[in-house]
C-alpha cells in the first residue's frame, strides 16, 4: 500500500491517508467525529498505530450495513443489489458508495429521469440514507450522470465506458458505479447487457452495482432469475429482516 507501520508509533494524518488511499480531509473528519482516536500535539494530529488497527478491525467486523458490505465488495466486481423497498435500495447505494469512498475511489451514480428519480431527489434520498453527498460532490469524488434508456446500444456498458475513460483510466483511481436495473428492457436483452458488463469489469479497477426492487424480480421466470444472479460476480439482498450476500466462485477444472 506504499506505507509500512511496524511499531506502535504516532502516525501523521497524511501518511494514514496515503495508506488507506483516502483524502487527508477524510482522516481529519474521522478524528473530529471521535471514530478514530487521536492526539493533538501543537498544531498537528497524531494517531497511534494500535488505534488505527483497532479502527480498521472494527470497520471490517461491523454489524452495520456499511461494515458488512465494505468487506463484501471486491475490485473488480459486478454486483446485483436487490432490495425489499425503495428506501432500502437507497441504503444499499449509500453503503456501496461509502465502501468506495474509504478505498479512495471515484464514485458515479447513473440515473434516467424517465424511469426513476431526478438528480435532486436522488441526492436527497441517498444523503438521508447515510452518505455525505454534499461533501463528496464538493470534493469532486461523486458524480451523478444522466443515462438514457431509449438508446439501446448495450445501455449500461456504453455509458460506463465513457465515464471510465473520463474518471479512472490511467489515473490510479478505481471507479465505483451504481446503476438501476433497466426495467423497460426485455429480460433476455438486459441479461446480455449485464453479461457484457461483467466481461468489461473483469480486468479493470471497476466496481459496479446494479440495483433492483424485489417486487420486480418476482416477475422473472425462475430459470432467468437464476441466470440473472450467475451473470454477476455477487449478489447483495437487503430486506427489513437483514442482509444476505452471495458470491459466484469459478470452479477449477479437473
Amino acid at each position: 500500500m506504499g506505507e509500512s507501520f511496524d511499531r506502535d508509533e504516532l502516525l501523521e494524518v497524511p501518511e494514514i491517508a496515503r495508506y488507506l488511499k483516502v483524502s487527508d480531509v477524510t482522516v481529519y473528519r474521522w478524528c473530529k467525529e471521535g471514530r478514530l482516536p487521536c492526539l493533538k500535539l501543537g498544531h498537528h494530529w497524531r494517531v497511534r498505530r494500535s488505534a488505527l488497527d483497532a479502527f480498521l478491525e472494527q470497520g471490517e467486523h461491523s454489524a452495520t450495513l456499511f461494515g458488512r458490505l465494505r468487506s463484501f465488495y471486491r475490485v473488480p466486481d459486478n454486483v446485483l443489489a436487490i432490495a425489499q423497498t425503495q428506501e432500502l435500495l437507497y441504503r444499499l447505494d449509500a453503503a456501496f458508495f461509502g465502501a468506495g469512498e474509504v478505498r479512495g475511489a471515484k464514485l458515479v451514480k447513473f440515473h434516467d429521469p424517465l424511469t426513476g428519480s431526478s438528480v435532486e431527489e436522488l441526492r436527497t434520498q441517498i444523503q438521508g440514507a447515510g452518505l455525505d453527498v454534499e461533501r463528496l460532490q464538493g470534493e469532486g469524488r461523486l458524480r451523478f450522470v444522466h443515462e438514457d434508456h431509449r438508446i439501446p446500444q448495450d445501455n449500461h456498458l456504453r455509458v460506463l465506458r465513457q465515464v471510465y475513460k473520463e474518471e479512472a483510466n490511467g489515473n490510479g483511481h478505481a471507479l465505483w458505479a451504481s446503476f438501476d436495473w433497466s426495467k423497460d428492457v426485455d429480460l433476455e436483452e438486459a441479461l446480455e447487457w449485464q453479461r457484457k458488463l461483467t466481461r468489461f469489469v473483469a480486468d479493470r479497477p471497476l466496481v459496479v452495482q446494479t440495483g433492483i426492487l424485489e417486487e420486480d424480480t418476482d416477475e422473472w421466470p425462475p430459470p432467468l432469475g437464476r441466470r440473472a444472479q450467475v451473470v454477476h460476480s455477487g449478489t447483495a439482498w437487503l430486506s427489513e429482516v437483514g442482509l444476505s450476500t452471495d458470491r459466484v466462485e469459478p470452479v477449477a477444472e479437473g
